[in-house]
């Protein structure tokens, strides 16, 4: 029968088979230890290996993809931090693998298309306003090699090796960026078949070099694009992959850069596509060079006019989980507005489904981790830091540390105060969907959320879209005021706090006066009380192209003045509306921080009567109060 390293280690039995006994905890060690073992204190690994003699080495590895076509696989760039007793006394360690295109010679000043558009594309026009958006660009910052860092600075000493790699196209690694397709997986996959023996490895001199030094035992972590290369890898079941930590990660790259059929863009990115990315993470001279032409293919096949769904975007799309065999910690800000929200809720959904072994973290913040200090207290009364319920996760899937953390409840949510509180699961089990219908009395008065049946009488609500020079913020305040650029609803003061867990649903019944197609947005917005100061939260969004009504895949044209009735889903949100606080909906039409921006003048009509907003209310209708 084959032992686990950790049981090993319990009995004081190296890796290499030599006596190694660890009782004392790492904090009481003075001197060094004599030879290889891990130490377990409380069901998680200490800090007893030094950092100062760890092994650094950089190592090139063969990949299954040529991805600039130059007759030659492409081969990836590794930096690997390992204990020197994987040296000196046959230690084999498990991985924490992290690969990035960040890591070096990023194109910050990549151009950026213009947002600013006469027409929207899908109206057949294609010319564009010459303007440029750059004023509304912000750069992103380029990670940096971190070897020593911040993963090696704390595992290395806990008896793993850290490997920081160069994804396919970008820093020391041969080949061209993709941006998410099989050919960036199947260059990443390669890294973990070299650690088990399946790929080949060289040194800068071109000499081989193998792993011996590990286990096998992978485990991948990261966050944004760090954090989807591991979802991309994890799909396709790549044996010695046994668990991953996607942070703030993508699951399907047309929820990045689309949204049921329209073209938006990651939050602060306004203007970004498949193509800027690869020039980012090319670098320019790649990216002007010989990347020129793979990346004008990326321009050609994204399709900023239609924004459907097609092959080009299911080769990015990792929202199938039946290879996966590694287990998921998901990890994920629910006010991400650049990886926005959809993908940790996809991604959850389709391991689920496939039960795939995974817990869920979800904190209050944006773009990012939840900060190692972020902490959470158990039903039993114990309680750990983010950073601590990290390491046990990796000791239990990659040295098989029986810490019981899969005995501990499926999901970790900051609630809008700053406390983490654990769930069941998520959404929450106890989550109802409860349709709201929209009602309004007049053409323009503000119109109201109800739960109840609406007015016999079919009124019809107008608006004009001047998303152009119009910021959401201006639209979403002072919810009570008229406005001819949006329309807004609201519910009854909440008679008790009313939490929303899952996937707000709206359906609209609406036409289009003026012009063959137009932008589509919706805001769920917290308010307070009527006659306070308080400031609206924008809780969730959500974006539609109506010529997409049928299916992402497919545009249909709309007939002018027609009425349609449209459905879509807001962004997944986990949210407590405060008792005292009102529920609003309010609905416009371009969006300035996410859509194209095309001229004003747009004129839209909507029917209140034949139209609701669908939420998912824990403990359903009763729980709502209205």
């Amino acid at each position: 029968m084959r032992r686990s390293p950790y049981l090993l280690a319990l009995l004081g039995i190296g890796l290499s088979g030599t006596l190694a006994l660890h009782a004392a905890p790492a904090a009481a060690r003075t001197a060094p230890i004599p030879t290889p073992g891990i130490v377990v204190v409380d069901g998680m690994t200490q800090p007893v290996f030094s950092l100062a003699d760890a092994i650094e080495e950089r190592v090139y590895v063969q990949t299954t993809v040529d991805t600039d076509h130059d007759g030659r696989l492409d081969r990836v760039a590794i930096d690997i931090s390992r204990p020197r007793e994987t040296a000196t006394e046959g230690f084999k360690v498990p991985v924490i693998f992290e690969h990035s295109p960040y890591r070096k010679d990023v194109w910050y000043d990549v151009p950026y298309p213009s947002v600013l558009v006469d027409e929207l594309p899908q109206n057949g026009v294609e010319r564009r306003s010459g303007q440029r958006t750059s004023d509304l660009v912000v750069q992103r910052a380029a990670t940096k090699a971190n070897l020593p860092g911040s993963l090696d600075d704390y595992y290395v000493p806990r008896g793993y090796a850290v490997v920081l790699g160069q994804s396919v196209g970008t820093g020391d690694s041969d080949g061209c960026p993709t941006s998410g397709d099989r050919a960036e997986t199947l260059g990443t996959r390669a890294v973990i078949d070299w650690l088990n023996g399946r790929a080949k490895g060289y040194d800068a001199a071109g000499a081989p070099v193998n792993a011996g030094w590990t286990t096998g035992a992978v485990g991948m972590t990261g966050v944004s694009y760090n954090g989807t290369l591991p979802n991309q890898v994890a799909t396709t079941g790549v044996p010695g992959l046994r668990t991953i930590v996607p942070v703030a990660a993508i699951s399907s790259w047309y929820d990045y850069y689309r949204a049921n059929g329209l073209v938006v863009a990651p939050g602060t990115y306004q203007g970004e596509d498949t193509d800027v990315l690869a020039g980012f993470t090319a670098g320019q001279a790649r990216a002007q060079g010989r990347c020129a032409d793979e990346i004008a293919e990326l321009t050609a096949r994204q399709d900023r006019v239609t924004g459907d769904y097609s092959a080009f975007w299911r080769d990015r799309d990792y929202l199938d989980a039946r290879k996966v065999r590694a287990s998921v910690l998901v990890v994920h800000g629910l006010n991400d507005w650049n990886v926005k929200t959809e993908h940790f809720a996809g991604w959850w959904d389709e391991l689920a489904r496939h039960r795939v072994p995974r817990k869920i973290w979800l904190h209050q913040g944006g773009h990012g981790g939840p900060g190692n200090a972020a902490s959470v207290t158990l039903p039993d009364g114990r309680t750990w830091t983010w950073k601590q319920t990290e390491n046990r996760w990796f000791d239990h899937w990659l040295w098989q540390v029986p810490n019981g953390i899969m005995d501990e409840p499926t999901a970790v949510v900051q609630r809008e105060e700053g406390v983490y509180t654990t769930y069941a699961d998520w959404p929450d089990p106890g989550s109802r969907e409860v349709a709201l219908r929209l009602a309004a009395t007049d053409a323009t008065t503000v119109g109201t959320l109800t739960s109840a049946r609406p007015p016999k009488r079919a009124v019809e609500q107008l608006f004009v879209d001047e998303g152009r020079t119009i910021h959401p913020d201006t639209l979403v305040a002072d919810p009570e005021a008229t406005s001819p650029h949006r329309l807004a609803y609201l519910s009854p003061a909440l008679p008790r706090d009313v939490r929303v867990s899952g996937r707000p649903e709206l359906r609209l019944r609406l036409a289009i006066a003026n012009k063959p197609d137009a932008n589509l947005t919706a805001y769920l917005v917290d308010y307070g009380p009527a006659g306070s100061t308080a400031a609206p939260t924008v809780v969730t969004r959500g974006w539609m192209d109506p010529q997409n009504r049928r299916s992402v895949s497919r545009t249909d044209p709309l007939r002018q003045g027609k009425l349609y009735d449209l459905r879509w889903t807001l962004e997944p949100k986990d949210h407590v509306f405060p008792a005292g606080y009102r529920i609003g909906l309010v609905i416009f039409s371009s969006d300035q921080d996410y859509t194209l921006l095309p001229l004003g003048g747009t004129r839209l009509r909507v029917v209140p009567h034949h139209s609701e907003l669908r939420l998912p209310v824990v403990g359903g209708r009763a729980a709502l109060g209205f």
